[in-house]
């Protein structure tokens, strides 16, 4: 039986695709349960670039680790599992730069290992680069809750950006949360923050989190400044890079009225070449309201 096994897990990696392809299909997985829920209070979110467990620990190892975004290293897995261990303290994370299964992932779906290991009850993939064994470049979704939306975007510019807007509650007044990670020009940036404008100038509460490559001040001379968005608030709001970080470009951005505390960057979490950024907001009364009144079967 053992052998029968193996044989299939062989025969199914070697039917994955090996050519190049952008694609922009996601993958998701839910639990069964009856409705859609909010809890009553407070929702501990997390935004964290992950850099496919290769954990940069140095501008060198840029140079001399680049063959780890084409083959497995040593300590692949291992750097995964503590970066579970971070994201179990959470009920909503967005990901970026996960592998969805490849060479260079010792062809492990990263976001499921991550979702099974925290035992989140909701997981959505968003593949944004195929290149077949080479790499499954991905953003990603994790949750304890069930969200009764969620939709992938494809960002403009040249393929391989992406955002998903994840949509908690009931569609009266729902709480929108959108995982992005964006180009790093920022003549394509700023044409991206003027989609996402536009696809979300009609939500009351929204949460924006991401790789967004670019400060806080851009942001607001950015198309996005229209929805008034503000940054979650802490001493230290610095992500990149680990190992000496000067930059604040993974953010977490919120409707002026949703209620954020305990904000703070993970100092201590370097197991990637950006540090998680971590805080906890206050689930709006109509929010939950809506959620009360109206309540939704999940979506499928």
């Amino acid at each position: 039986m053992l052998l029968d096994k193996a044989r299939t897990a062989y025969r199914d990696w070697k039917a994955r695709p090996a050519g190049f392809s952008f694609v922009r299909e996601g993958a998701r997985k839910t639990r069964q349960t009856r409705e859609v829920l909010l809890p009553d209070n407070r929702l501990k979110l997390l935004s964290f670039n992950i850099q496919a467990g290769i954990g940069s620990q140095k501008f060198g190892d840029y140079i001399t680790g680049s063959w780890k975004h084409l083959v497995a290293h040593p300590r692949s897995i291992e750097t995964i599992e503590q970066i579970a261990g971070v994201l179990s303290h959470f009920d909503v994370v967005g990901l970026q730069e996960v592998d969805g299964g490849s060479l260079r992932s010792r062809n492990m779906n990263q976001l499921v290992h991550l979702a099974s290991k925290g035992d989140f009850a909701f997981w959505h993939q968003q593949l944004n680069r195929n290149l077949g064994r080479l790499g499954q470049f991905s953003n990603g979704f994790l949750s304890r809750l069930q969200p009764f939306e969620v939709t992938d975007h494809r960002l403009p510019g040249l393929p391989g950006r992406g955002a998903i807007v994840i949509k908690y509650g009931h569609p009266i007044q729902p709480l929108v949360v959108v995982v992005a990670h964006l180009a790093l020009g920022e003549k394509v940036r700023n044409t991206q923050l003027a989609y996402l404008h536009r696809m979300l100038r009609d939500y009351k509460y929204v949460v924006m989190m991401g790789d967004f490559n670019c400060r806080l001040e851009h942001l607001y001379a950015s198309p996005l400044a229209e929805l008034g968005l503000v940054t979650v608030e802490a001493d230290n709001l610095n992500t990149y890079p680990s190992w000496a970080p000067d930059r604040h470009i993974d953010h977490i951005l919120l409707s002026p009225g949703l209620e954020s505390q305990h904000t703070r960057v993970l100092e201590d979490c370097r197991l990637s070449d950006h540090l998680p950024l971590a805080t906890e907001i206050i689930v709006p009364d109509e929010v939950i309201a809506a959620t009360r009144e109206h309540r939704l079967p999940l979506i499928s």
